[in-house]
């Protein structure tokens, strides 16, 4: 389903200082990327919001930005790992979990639960 013009400019709000030719661009990068993302809202907010961020930024700021955000996601992820890689083998050591179960709390598969174990 396209975006309307109107729907794009109550989403960028009343300052957002774009032409209406860089409107016009964004609408169409809009219809482009809801193509793509499909029913995932989150990703085609998050591309939509960079394609305006592209016409009303630098593109090597919005890079550099979206390249930290990502390193520090990265970051984040392998300190929640190590974190439930420690509860995983403390819970399952002491009997107070099952490898499945706690796979299953964690959001990871059972396979990785056995490989923070030391089992292959």
């Amino acid at each position: 389903m396209s975006m309307q013009r109107y729907e794009l400019e109550a989403w960028l709000g009343d300052d957002h200082g774009l032409t209406d030719d860089q409107i016009d661009e964004l609408l169409q990068q809009a219809d482009e990327i809801n193509d793509r993302c499909g029913n995932d809202q989150d990703e085609a907010r998050e591309a939509l919001t960079a394609a305006y961020r592209l016409l009303s930024e630098g593109p090597d700021e919005v890079t550099a930005d979206l390249a930290q955000r990502r390193a520090d996601a990265r970051a984040a992820e392998a300190d929640a790992l190590a974190g439930l890689q420690q509860i995983a083998i403390t819970r399952i050591g002491r009997g107070d979990a099952t490898e499945s179960g706690f796979a299953r709390q964690a959001g990871v598969d059972r396979m990785t639960v056995r490989k923070w174990l030391g089992k292959n």
